[in-house]
């Protein structure tokens, strides 16, 4: 686990009054919360409960109706013209459930395009932090492969190079795991807790709580739209303190 969040000089992330709607549906319910620099924070809760969304925020794939986010003190939400957000966007890696790959470009070429198109990097240094990248998260010898000849814990692994290709500060990360074969599973979440050793700044949503004990500095509990509770892992599954939250947790281990 990262140093604890009390101790850290500076926020990465503030949501201060974050409130979104589909139609009349309210997901979010007025979300303020701070992840510090370095930190770990891993979002659970129940299905439907506006985990995804609320990380979808962070990054503007969603937008929303009140409220401020802000990340590296940029407010993420504000006017702001489509280059300027590209920009903002490239410093915020965000890791999908369905991987979303291009399937007509290799793992190498799939890391090392956006930093040749977005950040201007030359080709041969992209290529060779892509090759760095696949290196560590344990694909070197798959840099030709197309995303249809890998398997989904390789593919992941992938898309997770993809991200910090870019060398964002904060990494985002939507159940990584949900869409993979449970063998699967244990290759993925080594590279995430890799990236949380080295002091990568993580949001996490997941229904992986052995990662969440093990790794993260904070849980968050979201129920129906609103963060009911948030704890340093070791007492909120050891001692919950809402009933909702005791409810969820004792679901999951039936």
């Amino acid at each position: 686990m990262n140093t604890p969040a009390q101790s850290r000089n500076s926020s990465m992330i503030q949501l201060s009054e974050v409130r979104k709607n589909y139609g009349t549906y309210e997901v979010l319910k007025g979300i303020n919360a701070e992840v510090g620099r370095g930190e770990v924070v891993v979002i659970c809760g129940p299905s439907g409960s506006g985990k995804s969304t609320l990380i979808r925020t962070v990054n503007r794939l969603e937008e929303i109706q009140s409220g401020s986010i802000t990340c590296e003190g940029n407010n993420i939400h504000r006017q702001m013209a489509a280059r300027e957000l590209n920009r903002l966007r490239s410093r915020i890696g965000f890791v999908f459930q369905s991987f979303n790959l291009f399937p007509h470009l290799s793992a190498i070429d799939n890391i090392a395009m956006s930093p040749i198109r977005v950040k201007g990097v030359a080709r041969e240094e992209a290529y060779r932090k892509a090759t760095q990248l696949l290196e560590r998260v344990g694909l070197a010898d798959k840099a030709q492969m197309f995303p249809g000849q890998l398997s989904g814990g390789q593919q992941q692994r992938v898309a997770i190079a993809r991200a910090l290709a870019m060398e964002p500060p904060v990494m985002l990360f939507d159940e990584p795991t949900s869409a993979l074969d449970p063998e699967m599973v244990g290759e993925v979440l080594a590279v995430m807790k890799s990236l949380a050793s080295d002091g990568m700044t993580m949001m996490c949503v997941t229904h992986e709580m052995g990662f969440a004990r093990d790794v993260a500095d904070r849980v968050w509990f979201i129920d129906d739209g609103q963060i009911i509770e948030t704890a340093p892992p070791e007492d909120f599954f050891s001692n919950p303190q809402t009933g909702r939250a005791k409810r969820f947790l004792s679901d999951l281990r039936h």
